[in-house]
């Protein structure tokens, strides 16, 4: 049976992974592909949706265009930042700034904080619904061991209980549905390219590995599990 799904941050290497994983498992799946940029697909069930996760008109206007199509079966959030041109992950607090902080949150927990509050209301009521946000094992504050990493770890424990709390709220109106963080492992992408040198042996990840393994955790979820945090693995990441 074919499935209506959002796929938000396609452009990215997990966020494009999820686009092939949907289209393969079947051709008839209904694929909205949402990023920053323009992306061409031969396949005409999958639309592509321009959307800026810092930008709420557009978050706003995206949701409105998915509506077209009516109810949701998936949508998955894989957006996320680490690093760029201007941002690294902080090795001390002497490396805290203001700015960047910003910048790390705006994109880790406000982006998505804000597409649920647009996209939540096309969740299908009538069967089983997941929404799921990357996160991060390194968001868990009882796993924390070395430290470091401020603004990206504390973004990815906001993002969590963001996660948390939707679950509760949305059950109220829609028992049916499950919301979750997924934990990708390290998979092999722009995000972690500076930093795989100290990833152990077997644990760097193709996109599409991390995918399989992520959406067979989905596939496995119920409303019971709603609001936790899953590694790749299945394993249940304490918050």
């Amino acid at each position: 049976m074919s499935e209506n799904i959002i796929i938000v941050g396609s452009s990215g290497a997990i966020g494009s992974g999820f686009v092939r994983y949907y289209e393969n498992q079947n051709p008839s799946n209904v694929i909205y592909s949402l990023s920053r940029k323009k992306i061409e697909y031969s396949n005409v069930n999958i639309k592509n949706v321009l959307i800026d996760i810092e930008d709420e008109e557009t978050i706003k206007s995206a949701a409105s265009i998915c509506s077209e199509q009516g109810t949701f079966d998936k949508i998955i959030i894989a957006t996320g930042v680490l690093h760029d041109e201007n941002l690294s992950p902080e090795k001390s607090f002497r490396y805290l700034d203001k700015e960047k902080l910003e910048r790390v949150f705006s994109i880790n927990t406000f982006g998505p904080a804000i597409i649920s509050r647009y996209f939540i209301p096309l969740l299908n009521k009538e069967k089983s619904s997941f929404l799921g946000f990357l996160s991060a094992r390194v968001g868990s504050i009882s796993d924390n061991r070395i430290g470091g990493w401020y603004s990206y770890r504390a973004s990815k424990a906001a993002l969590n209980m963001i996660i948390k709390s939707l679950s509760i709220e949305v059950a109220r109106n829609n028992s049916n549905v499950i919301i979750a963080g997924l934990h990708p492992g390290t998979v092999d992408s722009n995000l972690s390219n500076p930093f795989q040198k100290n990833v152990a042996d077997g644990k760097l990840f193709t996109p599409d590995y991390s995918i399989e393994k992520m959406t067979s955790v989905i596939d496995n979820l119920t409303s019971q599990n709603s609001g936790d945090c899953f590694a790749w693995d299945g394993e249940r990441i304490e918050f």
